[in-house]
């Protein structure tokens, strides 16, 4: 029991939130272009949403556990990891295994719905399984890698995933909706960088923090806010979202809160904290509202 208690650390559970909001956008395109939905199988997909955030929350906590970099991290509440095996090195092994055994569940519930709706999903299910296992050790060591990679993974894979798994077809819809949660955990995983330039410096990661600076960084960081938002006016513009979507700018307020927290205090990360939590609150409640418009047409 003490052993599966630990294992809540290497999940990251308090985050794993943002799965169940990005599949709820992928569902609302579902609903708004079939006016039909499978509860039931919304439910697989988010069994198999939940999976795949565990799993890369568990091979990063695994893979920056043997590079050594979170004994050197500045741990905030919303980054440098759990601080799990730091605190209990002989559950290394276990949250490795729990990594697999995750994946092997996103890849069942994968397999699954290409046997139900075809091999057009293979490709995205690839792509987001290598996603999984090669962000800590690959992505990370790349800026323009490291700055997409986690928008493609809860985005567009995730929300067009989602619309496929559920219709068996990708629509312009669904891309369209998916470049809201792609730009924002994009920004998501942007800002909580800043804490860490020194210590993901020191084994080598290249992220834009590292190899541009923090100011800048913060300046990227609401360019891409203001593309989440732009594109979903552009979507609901061309009639490829309904008017209701728009819901989802009643988080611009907060955003520019926490742009402007970004820029002001890029380089003091106690009073960045502020802005990494609000921006949290911006990733969750953005994609709901834009989930909720599209529910209601």
């Amino acid at each position: 029991m003490n052993k599966m208690k630990s294992l809540l650390g290497p999940m990251r559970v308090p985050f794993l939130i943002l799965p169940p909001a990005c599949v709820a956008v992928g569902a609302g395109t579902a609903f708004w272009q079939t006016h039909e939905i499978s509860w039931i199988q919304i439910l697989i997909i988010l069994i198999g949403g939940l999976a795949s955030h565990i799993s890369a929350n568990a091979f990063n906590e695994y893979f920056d556990f043997k590079s050594g970099l979170d004994a050197k991290t500045q741990r905030t509440p919303f980054s440098g990891g759990s601080g799990t095996l730091q605190a209990h090195p002989e559950m290394n092994k276990s949250t490795l295994y729990l990594a697999i055994i995750t994946f092997v569940i996103t890849a069942v519930v994968g397999f699954y719905f290409i046997w139900l709706r075809g091999f057009l999903l293979l490709p995205l299910g690839t792509i987001g399984l290598i996603l999984l296992v090669t962000y800590t050790i690959w992505w990370a060591y790349n800026p323009i890698l490291c700055l997409i990679a986690p928008g493609l993974g809860f985005g567009i894979l995730m929300v067009m995933g989602t619309h496929f798994c559920l219709t068996g077809s990708y629509t312009w819809t669904s891309f369209v909706a998916s470049l809201a949660p792609t730009f924002l955990v994009s920004d998501l995983l942007l800002l909580n960088q800043f804490p860490d330039v020194d210590a993901d410096k020191s084994i080598g990661r290249k992220h834009f923090p590292i190899t541009m600076g923090r100011q800048a960084s913060a300046v990227l960081y609401g360019v891409f806010l203001l593309l989440a938002y732009v594109s979903v006016v552009i979507g609901v513009f061309f009639v490829l979202l309904p008017r209701y979507s728009l819901l989802a700018l009643l988080t611009v307020i907060p955003a520019w809160k926490a742009y402007r927290g970004a820029y002001q205090n890029a380089e003091n990360i106690p009073s960045l904290i502020p802005s990494m939590g609000l921006n949290v609150v911006i990733n969750l409640t953005t994609p709901i509202l834009l989930a909720v418009g599209l529910f209601i047409g």
